[in-house]
């Protein structure tokens, strides 16, 4: 089995291919062309999005030509694969700044990979390989398409009765799907006809409810181009719990650093269950896998390889500065040293203190909760910390006396997520 695909196996990527022996007589050959494609329906990726591209940066490392497809033109109609409802329709305007955006985050990921991956290249048979990464966008292709021509050369060649039998469609059917939307799979596939084109592209890769858009691109070249050409998909990875990979409290796990810190990023990883760490080491950073293996032996502290995760995916996502940051805020947060500015910090009048800050005032303020309501709960639950002591009463008032000599305090809400307080000189 080619050395690539043995990679993507052992750290949990493959879930599906099209025909595994044929894609590695193809990767032996020498250097393969593939795809991975997302849109810009957002201004932000969040983490679920991340799963391909780490297996893109693999393939890279190991020899071969990866595309990062910004679908701005598929974007505009919007995939019905795994969604409950239509999306949102956006103005092109809108969907372009996002591709600006989404390209700028998979740019630096890919450019951090790219050192992070170092000690996994160099420890493999394809080390003396050099792969490559480029960007295309199919709104190039797809923006100008004549409707009559495009259902002429492509639609003749799907059939409403296989497309209905994905499970994908199956599932939007009993919902309500339009036809609009219905048109998605045959866009996403003539995006596959037009990089093996241009590119010669021979293989896409995704999540697993892109099955379905995959296998009928590969049928669509094969009918119209006669040749052979590959798919494969990953995991749509959740918690040992049960939970959505990436779904916090605050919503999912965004990329963009002013929708999720680098802080709360990095706590999300530190926090994860232990029974996902070995998991998640060997598919969201590039360590070796004996590494890996090794960081989650019985013997081993399970907080210790939690922190080593947040740290490796952070360095990744917002640079080895920001981790650096986020892993000294966490220190500094659970009593382990660290450096206390680099905590989440919010800016409230010294004055509030010095009359009695209402404790589910003072929660709410410093957005550890999202409403008064929520604060409220929080301290009736025994869920507030001002610095080590509970609050309970909702009634209870903090004073200037709680305040260190520098004017500072730390809030806790739970047991996870801490808040440093600097108070400002009264107006």
């Amino acid at each position: 089995m080619n050395t690539a695909i043995v990679t993507l196996k052992e750290r949990g990527f493959l879930s599906q291919c099209t025909n595994t022996e044929g894609l590695s007589a193809a990767m032996d050959s020498g250097q393969v062309t593939f795809y991975i494609g997302v849109d810009p329906t957002a201004p932000s990726l969040h983490i679920g999005h991340m799963v391909p591209f780490f297996a893109l940066s693999h393939m890279v490392h190991a020899g071969h030509k990866g595309i990062a497809l910004i679908g701005a033109g598929t974007a505009r109609i919007g995939d019905p694969s795994g969604k409950t409802e239509t999306r949102k329709i956006l103005s092109y305007e809108t969907l372009d700044e996002n591709a600006a955006l989404v390209s700028g985050q998979l740019n630096r990921f890919l450019a951090n990979t790219a050192a992070a991956d170092a000690a996994v290249v160099a420890a493999a048979s394809t080390a003396n390989r050099s792969g490559e990464h480029i960007f295309a966008n199919n709104k190039d292709w797809l923006a100008n398409l004549n409707y009559i021509d495009f259902l002429r050369e492509i639609g003749s060649h799907f059939s409403v009765n296989r497309m209905l039998s994905f499970e994908a469609y199956k599932q939007r059917l009993e919902q309500g799907l339009s036809f609009l939307e219905f048109n998605y799979q045959l866009l996403q596939s003539y995006d596959f006809l037009e990089l093996f084109r241009r590119y010669g592209n021979t293989l896409q890769i995704g999540g697993d409810d892109q099955w379905g858009n995959i296998v009928a691109g590969v049928d669509l070249i094969r009918r119209i181009e006669g040749a052979e050409v590959f798919g494969m998909t990953f995991p749509l990875v959740n918690t040992s719990d049960g939970k959505k990979m990436g779904k916090t409290e605050k919503g999912a796990l965004f990329l963009d650093a002013a929708i999720t810190s680098p802080y709360d990023f990095f706590q999300y990883w530190r926090n994860v269950p232990d029974t996902d760490v070995k998991r998640f080491l060997l598919m969201f950073t590039f360590l070796p896998v004996e590494e890996c293996e090794k960081l989650c032996t019985a013997e081993k502290n399970p907080n210790e390889s939690k922190e080593r995760l947040a740290w490796e995916i952070t360095a990744l996502i917002h640079g080895k500065d920001e981790a650096d940051k986020a892993l000294a805020g966490a220190k500094a947060a659970f009593g382990g040293g660290g450096d206390r500015d680099a905590m989440p910090t919010v800016s409230l009048n010294r004055s509030k203190f010095e009359a009695g800050y209402n404790i589910t005032d003072l929660f709410a303020d410093a957005g550890l909760a999202a409403t008064k309501s929520e604060a409220r709960r929080l301290v009736e639950q025994g869920g507030a910390f001002v610095g080590s002591e509970s609050i309970s009463d909702v009634k209870a008032v903090v004073g200037a006396d709680a305040l260190d000599t520098a004017g500072e305090l730390v809030l806790r809400a739970g047991k996870k997520r801490y808040c440093r307080v600097v108070t400002l000189a009264n107006e």
